[in-house]
């Protein structure tokens, strides 16, 4: 039974409600969201989705599995691993520890281009650099339907997941995942032009404190970026040109203070820049244009 008594254990037996009680108590401590987490692992626990089981709650019954799925929870494992899926935009990722967990936040890269791409333009082709899971080459292929994409990311493991995603979401035939690391010379080479480019760095500095969630479970290589966590701007940036299509437009994920920093390399290389907010009012996104869109 693990983390659960045998006198909780017994309770979990007679339904629903007095479990989702009990498990949404022993993650108040972990999870700002403890009723939510409880309902999603109960729920997977039973193989159905949270609205079904929420419906029948009064019928069924608690399988014992749940007992190690919460001992997780409470562990600070992110519910995301532990269910082995994540929702993005309007698409069901599947994710493992070898890739980011998609964030909402991360929607403003989508939202600026749906802003940028007028009713009767949009992107023939689409980059998503370190594409990880795959989440938002998906979700860009998805809102742009006659796109081709392209995703890479320097991680092998990283690509299986992005390829189960786009096989199981029915992206395979327009979306190409291939292996290529910015940190290596002559990494872009080949690539040809994009309309549309999509990019959720690393750019956490070094020595920030995170969440024992993110840094006990989350890969640091797609977290950390140096010790102003600007390495990675300062190697992608300058080969954007090389890339981008003299009408075409990127948009990058930034942290909350790097605006400026960004910006600034930004202009150094040619680019005219664009600063986007996040629902929460925080910096999240930087527009890079050649200024032309006729």
């Amino acid at each position: 039974m693990g983390f659960l008594s045998g006198s909780i254990y017994e309770r979990m037996m007679t339904g629903l409600a007095p479990v989702l009680r009990t498990a949404t108590t022993a993650l108040g401590s972990i999870s700002p969201t403890p009723r939510l987490d409880a309902e999603l692992l109960l729920a997977h626990a039973l193989g159905i989705d949270r609205s079904a089981m929420l419906l029948r709650q009064h019928d069924l019954c608690v399988p014992e599995s749940f007992g190690e799925l919460l001992a997780r929870r409470a562990a600070d494992e992110p519910i995301a691993y532990i269910t082995g899926t994540q929702a993005f935009w309007d698409l069901e990722l599947h994710v493992t520890p070898d890739v980011l967990i998609p964030r909402a936040d991360s929607e403003t890269l989508l939202e600026a281009a749906i802003d940028w791409f007028a009713p009767n333009q949009a992107p023939s082709r689409i980059a998503d650099l370190g594409t990880g899971s795959g989440a938002l080459l998906l979700a860009a292929l998805s809102i742009f339907p006659n796109a081709q994409g392209y995703g890479m990311d320097a991680s092998q493991a990283a690509l299986a997941v992005a390829r189960d995603n786009a096989e199981r979401l029915g992206f395979a035939d327009r979306a190409e995942l291939a292996h290529r690391d910015w940190t290596k010379t002559g990494w872009q080479v080949g690539l040809g032009l994009f309309d549309l480019i999509l990019c959720n760095p690393p750019y956490i500095e070094d020595g920030e404190q995170l969440a024992p969630m993110v840094s006990a479970h989350e890969p640091h290589h797609a977290l950390f970026a140096g010790a102003d966590g600007l390495d990675d701007y300062r190697l992608l940036i300058p080969r954007l040109g090389a890339l981008l299509d003299p009408r075409g437009v990127a948009f990058f994920e930034i942290g909350y203070n790097q605006a400026e920093s960004v910006q600034r390399l930004a202009s150094d290389a040619g680019f005219l820049t664009e600063l986007r907010h996040d629902l929460a009012g925080n910096s999240r996104v930087i527009r890079f244009s050649l200024g032309i869109k006729e």
